[in-house]
């Protein structure tokens, strides 16, 4: 099965690092035009620089923007009017017990991981549905079922995400687009890597374990019993960015390991 991109521009936010990173890799080396996007200048420059030396017929960019509010989605749509593809992936999480987390947090978690993706979505759409085709995808979490306890706030903006990504598939209708959100259990992400250093300097363990060990101890559901890589996530993302996926619309598509325990 091969997957050919080319001729189409693809936007990835927040894909400087982790899954976000290796999706615009994908793309890249599909044959898309990839836009990079990231909150900083330098990580975004760094990021493109580092995807171009993978081949020299690539075609990537960078647009440093912090989608996270709606002057940063601004500046992203300013600096590209129009894109094929559309991967809202920019995301936080930040565990923090209910009684202890703020307005602020909570409304921090809403702008980037529900609105960055709606404002984008809002904006592209059109084009997208004039041209008879299109791909938006929504990175949500196994969290947008299995609500975490000791980050509500996180899960209830992924579970917004699929609902959104679900709607807009409804309203995009039979024309040519396509809207989906995409699933992950635990991967192994540079955040994922940083949460488990100090585990790693302790024991000496290597990474890809005490990941395993995580995934057993706190998503004891998990079939896989392990964490996913960020290849194995943005793979699912970039078949549902192809025209492979043609009949696959208003899906959330698990790609968690088993972790959520339902038919």
């Amino acid at each position: 099965m091969l997957i050919d991109l080319t001729g189409k521009t693809a936007i990835v936010t927040g894909s400087t690092e982790g899954i976000g990173f290796e999706i615009a890799r994908q793309f890249a080396l599909s044959g898309a035009a990839v836009i990079v996007n990231g909150r900083t200048e330098a990580k975004v420059a760094k990021t493109v620089k580092r995807l171009l030396s993978l081949g020299t017929d690539l075609k990537v960019r960078g647009v440093a923007a912090d989608v996270g509010n709606a002057e940063g989605c601004a500046q992203l749509v300013a600096a590209v009017p129009a894109a094929d593809i559309l991967v809202n992936n920019a995301g936080i999480f930040q565990p923090i017990d209910f009684f202890d987390t703020s307005d602020e947090v909570w409304d921090r978690h809403w702008q980037v991981n529900v609105m960055s993706g709606v404002r984008l979505s809002r904006a592209y759409l059109p084009g997208m549905e004039k041209a008879g085709w299109g791909r938006v995808i929504f990175l949500a979490s196994e969290s947008a079922f299995n609500i975490p306890p000791e980050m509500i706030h996180y899960g209830v903006s992924k579970t917004a995400d699929v609902a959104v990504a679900r709607g807009l598939a409804k309203r995009m209708a039979a024309t040519g687009v396509t809207v989906n959100s995409v699933l992950p259990g635990p991967t192994l992400t540079e955040g994922v890597a940083g949460m488990l250093e100090e585990a790693r300097q302790k024991t000496g363990k290597p990474l890809e374990e005490l990941a395993a060990e995580f995934v057993r101890e706190h998503r004891s559901s998990s079939i896989l019993q392990r964490a996913a890589t960020v290849e194995e996530v943005a793979n699912i993302v970039t078949y549902l960015a192809s025209p492979l996926a043609s009949a696959t619309t208003g899906a959330a598509v698990r790609v968690d390991g088993g972790v959520m325990d339902t038919l």
